[in-house]
């Protein structure tokens, strides 16, 4: 018996599922409640945001102006990219083409750290700004114009809503870094490679969540 006919029947499918494609039907529905209850958890911080977008629209409109929008859209680009290679990853696993699996996962990796670098970027121009809500804001521009009293407001749902999102961009390179290993050893087939398919759902959440992010904080500075 070869390696991967001993990995097939000894790891796949798991000894509590009695075929593959119910093991496989587990892991979607498994992943999809999953990523529910982070469409719930992102919810929430958007409703809010909104409520208090509304209630003070010229002062969130000045706030995104303060944003650095090409840095935003760049990343946009970024993610999108990086999407569009772990689709690839996926597919390439689908068919069992694990140097094209290797190298796409890669790639996703490294645009995940070039979007961290980006972000990184961008918050340190925002601390020199004294942009940083109770850590170093001030009420003053850097060009001695007065800020908005509520702009304090926007920018600490900025910092939030974009700093969690980079801890699921963190935690995603982690996932996929583990993929990439499991790859190095063999771990996939084209009948078993639920792992690169659940944690693709994962990163394609993470892009679809900063799709919605860029437009809401960065486009807002054309709300008036």
């Amino acid at each position: 018996m070869s390696q991967t006919d001993a990995l097939q029947v000894d790891s796949y499918p798991s000894e509590q599922f009695e075929e593959t494609a119910q093991q496989h039907h587990a892991s979607t529905l498994g992943t999809w409640t999953f990523l529910a209850t982070e469409v719930l958890f992102f919810g929430v911080l958007f409703m809010s945001f909104t409520t208090y977008r509304v209630r003070w629209t010229h002062d969130f409109a000045e706030g995104a102006k303060e944003l650095k929008w090409y840095l935003g859209g760049l990343n946009t680009a970024v993610l999108l990219t990086s999407s569009y290679f772990m689709a690839v990853a996926v597919h390439a696993a689908a068919e069992d083409k694990q140097r094209k699996l290797a190298n796409c996962l890669i790639l996703t990796v490294v645009l995940g750290f070039a979007f961290l670098v980006i972000k990184g970027t961008e918050y340190a121009i925002e601390y020199h700004e004294h942009l940083v809500p109770v850590l170093n804001y001030s009420p003053i521009s850097p060009d001695g114009s007065i800020r908005p009293p509520h702009l304090p407001l926007f920018m600490g749902f900025y910092f939030v809503m974009t700093g969690f999102h980079a801890l699921h961009v963190i935690t995603g390179i982690g996932l996929i870094c583990v993929l990439i290993l499991m790859n190095w050893g063999g771990k996939f087939t084209a009948d078993y490679y639920n792992p690169v398919e659940m944690i693709g759902l994962y990163w394609h959440f993470v892009d679809v969540v900063w799709v919605f992010l860029f437009p809401a904080l960065y486009l807002l500075r054309h709300a008036t």
